[in-house]
């Protein structure tokens, strides 16, 4: 993405974010997920770090959220209230780590002294609508929401009806404190199975009933609803603080606030990291719903050192669960075929984090599910990620859609199939009209990322029938998109034998001129005459543009191939399929050409077992290298066999047929 790309991107952003932003804090209205739209201020948020010129001072990014009802009677906070700066991934929780050690002038954790230690208080981030209380003489005075950080929403009566809220303190003092009101699970099924008897639309998450009631102008409604409240934070008192903030929460306490008791102190950003994880397993269990994990610089002194960002606390940050929600950009939309031939068309992504795995890959189902969504190359979609292993899309914002966007239009032909395709009578789904050809992909595949061709150690036939069989993979150039997040939720694909498998495709995004003529699997082309190709074109664009006369010519190639190789590099899907696999890899330069004297000229090897010293592919092109040939299979015509230890059914067959057998000491004599 260039600078005018990301300066068009960022503006759409900006406009979806304050729209959803005043539906969800102005009108207590919700049209995506809070996940959802933590994904697109975290896409504004990544390319304003990228293009720092295009941050303007009212970016969502660079002020608190939210605005004040005209509804209700304004309040001027006291103490301003800030938003929190989120962490989505460990690496992000290690640079806040970074960034506080900095500027509290620390060493690195590793290198730090007994003095120097550094400790972190970690909280649960409740979901829910945060409130600011003032106390006066230890009785409550107001009770005002968040609003826009400067002036915020007068809702002291019915927060009043909070039996949780104390109305008056266990000491007579000044302060206020900060906390989060929230509705409790068990209360949002009863309330949703009250409004389906009376016909009403069933609240959707527990935030948004928590935010709405608190605004209801009939307090009775308020406290039929049985909201409740955590209370967190000091924002001022007419007494000197704790020295920490684990003593604020005691002390919160003791006050008569109710406190969650589920936080921690830690002394390294790794306990932090342990807190985070081992929540992100126990948080589905609470009666709350939690989304994240707060953590804070626990020495107070240290926290007044760090102070605040325009938006932020430096001292703290939010570190996020992993969302089941995102969005994303489609970038394209393709068609896997399936074992029984059934068509699933799927969208290729823009690579984005979703329930903690990065994905680039959504399934649309249908034709139908395509035209229920109506969705289209580059439009921005949210995916949802349950379990699956590759998400769905839930929904297309209309709003970002690029201007000349077309719908999309379903094929009457897929080169998958080998032509035609048909609709399955009474159902939605459509198949290959060719039910072989689902197999002819296979074997391709297969064949693909084979020690013929690209070599890709760990990716044989059942790991590609696992990734045809879960729509990640239809094409050769797939290979080369999959994502961590991709691989993890297949069966018998552990961390350790993902990455394993990235790093070997990563490998190959470098390969030679002949084993990619290999790999294209075109009719009669061997690995001999990809090698005669590729030593006299030397350049995939000539090999494209020869003609008949020219690859006849050949040595090794003839009349029938030249005639294959011509029609195979004139059709339209094979011209894409190189198209795509050349954006995803380089063929290098410079082919294996023969040296010396020739010694081995006009003579044919078989190779089998394995040798001492030298790998296949390293024998082969000493072979080649003077002048000699490879075959796969031992005939009258082979010269010689060069075997090693477990050779096979080749060395039975040289026996029978009489071919001399070399070691690989007889072979490097020869050479």
């Amino acid at each position: 993405m260039n600078e005018v790309e990301a300066k068009k991107r960022v503006k759409v952003l900006r406009e979806a974010i304050n729209h959803h932003r005043h539906l969800y804090h102005v009108l207590d209205q919700q049209e995506i997920s809070d996940q959802a739209y933590d994904s697109l201020e975290e896409e504004l948020r990544q390319l304003e770090q990228a293009w720092p010129e295009l941050i303007t001072p009212n970016s969502p990014t660079q002020r608190v959220s939210g605005q004040v009802s005209a509804g209700f009677k304004k309040v001027k906070h006291e103490v301003a209230q800030w938003s929190f700066d989120d962490a989505f991934t460990e690496d992000d929780l290690r640079d806040f780590d970074g960034r506080v050690r900095k500027n509290l002038a620390l060493p690195a954790e590793a290198k730090a002294e007994a003095g120097q230690k550094l400790s972190y208080l970690c909280e649960l981030k409740i979901d829910g609508l945060k409130i600011v209380l003032t106390y006066r003489a230890g009785e409550l005075l107001t009770a005002v929401t968040r609003g826009d950080g400067r002036v915020g929403e007068d809702v002291t009566t019915n927060v009043r009806t909070i039996k949780a809220v104390p109305l008056v303190l266990t000491r007579p003092i000044d302060i206020i404190v900060e906390g989060e009101i929230w509705l409790a699970k068990k209360e949002l099924v009863r309330l949703n199975q009250e409004r389906k008897k009376t016909g009403e639309a069933e609240f959707a998450n527990p935030r948004n009933v928590a935010a709405g009631t608190i605004r209801q102008l009939d307090p009775r409604v308020v406290a039929d609803r049985h909201l409740d409240i955590f209370i967190y934070d000091i924002a001022k008192a007419s007494f000197s603080l704790p020295v920490t903030q684990k003593e604020e929460l005691e002390l919160l306490q003791t006050l008569g606030f109710k406190v969650n008791k589920s936080w921690r102190a830690v002394d390294t950003i790794d306990g932090a990291i342990d807190f985070w994880r081992e929540w992100s397993h126990k948080k589905d269990n609470q009666d709350y719903w939690v989304d994240g994990v707060v953590i804070k610089v626990n020495k107070k002194a240290d926290q007044d050192k760090l102070g605040y960002t325009g938006k932020a606390p430096r001292f703290a940050i939010a570190f996020k669960f992993p969302a089941e929600q995102a969005t994303t950009v489609v970038e394209e939309i393709v068609f896997q075929v399936g074992r029984t031939g059934v068509i699933t068309p799927v969208a290729n992504l823009r690579p984005v984090v979703v329930a903690g795995t990065t994905v680039s890959r959504a399934t649309l189902h249908n034709e139908d599910e395509i035209r229920r969504l109506d969705v289209r190359v580059g439009d921005t979609v949210i995916i949802q990620k349950a379990g699956d292993i590759i998400p769905d899309i839930i929904s297309v914002l209309i709003d970002l859609r690029p201007k000349n966007s077309r719908p999309f239009v379903w094929p009457e032909e897929l080169a998958e199939c080998g032509g035609a395709i048909e609709r399955v009578p009474g159902q939605v789904a459509w198949r290959c009209v060719d039910r072989h050809s689902f197999a002819q992909q296979k074997r391709r595949l297969y064949y693909f990322a084979s020690k013929s061709a690209f070599d890709i150690p760990g990716l044989g036939p059942k790991v590609i029938d696992l990734l045809m069989a879960n729509n990640l993979v239809a094409r050769a150039d797939d290979i080369f998109r999959l994502k961590k997040g991709d691989l993890l939720a297949l069966p018998r694909m552990a961390e350790k034998s993902v990455e394993k498998l990235l790093t070997a495709i990563d490998s190959r995004r470098s390969v030679s001129l002949a084993r990619f003529i290999i790999s294209l699997s075109i009719p009669n082309v061997g690995e001999e005459t990809a090698l005669d190709l590729a030593e006299h074109f030397g350049d995939l664009a000539k090999l494209r543009g020869a003609g008949r006369e020219e690859l006849q010519a050949i040595e090794g190639v003839g009349e029938v191939v030249a005639e294959v190789i011509y029609d195979w590099f004139r059709l339209a899907d094979n011209r894409a399929l190189v198209d795509r696999l050349l954006k995803q890899v380089k063929i290098e330069t410079g082919e294996v050409t023969p040296v010396g004297d020739l010694s081995l000229k006009n003579k044919i090897f078989v190779l089998t077992g394995t040798l001492p010293t030298l790998s296949r592919d390293q024998a082969k092109t000493l072979i080649r290298q003077n002048g000699g040939e490879v075959s796969s299979s031992v005939s009258s015509k082979t010269d010689f066999v060069l075997a090693g230890e477990e050779a096979g059914s080749k060395l039975a067959q040289a026996q029978k047929l009489g071919v001399k057998i070399i070691t690989e000491i007889d072979f490097l004599k020869m050479i």
